[in-house]
């Protein structure tokens, strides 16, 4: 009797210590995903399609609604002004001017600022989407991130692009030359937030975009184009005084915060991801394995 009992004591507390281990799994499980990186999954043509557009259209409701703050807007241009002249680099009036004096480049330079934004940024995603399916994902939260850090600093941060300051002596290149496109000058000014420049967007998109072609093309002459496009972009929104340098100043610490988030989330930036997403491999072997575990231990028994 007093043998039995210590064996029956050791049989309950294995039970016991089997049933803790299968409780702790499942939980163990859901710690550990949580902290490890998300792995990228295959995108779903349906579902980019749709989640860009639902995210532009977010994007354009959020920064069309963030009240104008006229006064508030023309006071911070002013300011922004003088810390430029301070700094010695409030050269924005001359390259205006200058550029504004060759008719066919300042209009190319209209039409580059009003198209190139989204058509360049939606071939790279397509682009990256087609190649790069491993990398997508993670490519695409830095994007979306960058967006989204960029509408908390329209709201916090109203600010008159130089074209609209009071006695800047900048020129609206838009009005002076008629060019279509522009939502900020002409027909569209009502359509859209006058006094949003900062951070410049057309900073941000633009170099993810020239990041991206860099880091992941083959070519040479694609990874030039790719570091030129930025290149070009902050000079035609000087140029068409749309934004001061110092907007785009904002415009990559904003993409510098959505590489952080893509980061965070992935452990790794995009170009480091592999380029293809490897097939989920079948659980049917696990699970035979598993059921062979008991047919082990009774023939063991026998």
């Amino acid at each position: 009797m007093n043998e039995a009992a210590p064996e029956a004591n050791t049989k309950q507390s294995g039970r016991a210590h089997g049933i803790g281990r299968a409780v702790e799994r499942p939980f163990g499980h859901v710690v550990s995903r949580l902290r490890s990186p998300r792995s990228p999954r295959r995108p779903r043509l349906w579902f980019e399609i749709l989640l860009i557009a639902l995210s532009y259209w977010l994007y354009s409701l959020v920064r069309n609604a963030v009240p104008e703050q006229k006064a508030a807007a023309l006071a911070n241009a002013d300011w922004l002004w003088s810390v430029e002249r301070f700094l010695g680099i409030a050269v924005e009036q001359s390259v205006n001017h200058a550029v504004n004096s060759v008719s066919w480049l300042i209009v190319s330079m209209n039409y580059y600022y009003a198209t190139l934004h989204f058509i360049v940024t939606i071939s790279v995603l397509v682009w990256l989407f087609r190649r790069h399916p491993g990398r997508y994902a993670a490519a695409r939260l830095a994007l979306f991130a960058t967006t989204a850090v960029a509408l908390v600093g329209y709201y916090l941060y109203p600010l008159a692009p130089p074209r609209l300051m009071n006695g800047g002596n900048f020129i609206d290149t838009v009005l002076v030359h008629q060019t279509w496109g522009s939502m900020a000058s002409g027909n569209f000014k009502n359509m859209s937030n006058q006094y949003a420049a900062m951070p410049s967007m057309h900073i941000g998109w633009s170099l993810w975009c020239g990041l991206t072609i860099f880091a992941l093309a083959s070519a040479p002459w694609a990874r030039v184009l790719g570091l030129l496009y930025p290149t070009v972009t902050l000079m035609v929104i000087v140029s068409t005084a749309n934004h001061f340098w110092l907007d785009a100043v904002g415009g990559v610490a904003c993409l510098a915060f959505g590489y952080a988030v893509s980061y965070a989330w992935y452990g790794s930036l995009p170009h480091r991801l592999p380029k293809r997403i490897a097939p989920k491999t079948g659980r049917r072997p696990r699970l035979s394995a598993l059921s062979a575990q008991p047919r082990e231990a009774a023939a063991t028994r026998h």
